[in-house]
């Protein structure tokens, strides 16, 4: 997993989480309380709001991103530039501003005029953008989204969003956002909480996680709350991103939202990490085989690569011992009189699950037991 550097701002496993909050510039923008169009007041609110609560970038955009509204051009968005920039020329309190544009012209003009790095919403579907990036030694978030400007995070399916994420590449400074919400009439809530589920498959592709959870409709409905009454859900979901392998979180609750970040990076598993040696954070099958895939050169089985651990109880002694010879032949461990520790790799216990389907007594039932977790 390499670190990125923005401005300044380290982001990355060897980093605390960061805290990304939101200022917006343009009218159309569902969230009022973070809408300014006066420059004097929206560098206000970026120090007595975002800043003094604890946010580390500040990411503006210049135009609603909902999928109901039209899409602004490139020159549309340049027209609301200026208030942007002369927000950020107001502000004195350190951070690291971010522009949300999915247009190259926008992010050199920002960028040149004292933005720090992209938020790109698009996914470099504007092919400049990795240059313009470049050019300015800027950091760039990098959202999942088909190779068009006018849809920026329409991808449904959670293996199509992380082959939208190699979309014209990265940059040395690229974060990935696997894009949560609403953005198309074909994504489900299913589908985002498939994708929050697969959060640390995304690990795989070696770069910083960013993530927009922040009252999201995939949350709300699981609690059964309002967008006024979904603060608590999205906090709990931002300690278990963070924990899954999130590194920035962006938020209109900066406060509160920084504190539950606090609280899933001190409960997350300490990894090796040394200049020859990361450990990956793997516990599934298909996080082992989306690693496989960006080792290149590299063939083994996945599911050899994953440990499951059981507790079997029940048994006859003939069926326990049927078991503890089954696991002996398959490279497993099973071990227990009344009670049977069973583990071994995903491959393992599957031989064990095939020697036991027909056996006697409870066997079977282990067998299901046993496979129902694997798949």
């Amino acid at each position: 997993m390499r670190t990125v550097d923005a401005a300044g701002l380290g982001i990355g496993d060897d980093h605390p989480p960061r805290i990304m909050g939101v200022l917006n510039v343009s009218a159309e923008s569902p969230y009022s309380p973070s809408v300014y169009d006066d420059p004097a007041e929206a560098a206000a609110y970026v120090e007595d709001e975002l800043l003094a609560e604890g946010a580390d970038i500040i990411d503006i955009g210049l135009e609603s991103a909902n999928k109901k509204f039209d899409v602004l051009s490139a020159e549309q968005e340049l027209d609301r530039l200026d208030i942007a920039l002369e927000t950020i020329e107001r502000v004195e309190g350190d951070a690291v501003f971010s522009i949300e544009t999915r247009y190259h012209e926008v992010a050199d003009a920002a960028l040149a005029g004292g933005f720090d790095m992209v938020n790109d919403i698009c996914g470099f579907a504007d092919p400049e953008m990795p240059g313009v990036c470049e050019a300015h030694d800027a950091a760039v978030a990098k959202m999942a989204s088909p190779p068009d400007l006018e849809r920026p995070g329409a991808v449904e399916s959670v293996d199509d969003i992380y082959d939208a994420l190699g979309l014209n590449g990265f940059t040395d400074k690229t974060l990935i956002d696997p894009a949560f919400g609403g953005w198309s009439e074909g994504k489900t809530l299913a589908d985002d909480r498939e994708t929050f589920e697969r959060l640390r498959e995304f690990r795989a592709l070696g770069r910083p996680i960013l993530v927009s959870i922040n009252r999201k409709n995939f949350l709300r409905d699981l609690a059964g709350r309002s967008t006024e009454e979904a603060l608590p859900v999205s906090l709990a979901a931002t300690s278990m991103a963070v924990e899954r392998g999130a590194h920035v979180i962006r938020t209109h609750d900066v406060a509160e939202t920084r504190d539950a970040a606090v609280i899933g990076d001190a409960f997350t598993r300490e990894r090796t990490r040394t200049p020859t040696v990361e450990e990956l954070d793997v516990t599934t099958v298909r996080e082992a085989e989306r690693h496989l895939d960006e080792h290149e050169g590299a063939t083994a089985d996945a599911a050899r690569s994953v440990s499951r651990a059981f507790s079997v109880r029940g048994l006859t002694d003939a069926d326990r011992d049927t078991l503890v010879a089954a696991a002996s032949a398959a490279g497993a461990v099973a071990s227990g009189d009344e009670t049977v520790f069973l583990a071994g790799t995903v491959a393992s216990l599957e031989t064990v699950a095939d020697a036991v389907e027909d056996g006697a007594g409870r066997l079977p039932e282990v067998a299901a037991g046993i496979r129902n977790t694997l798949t």
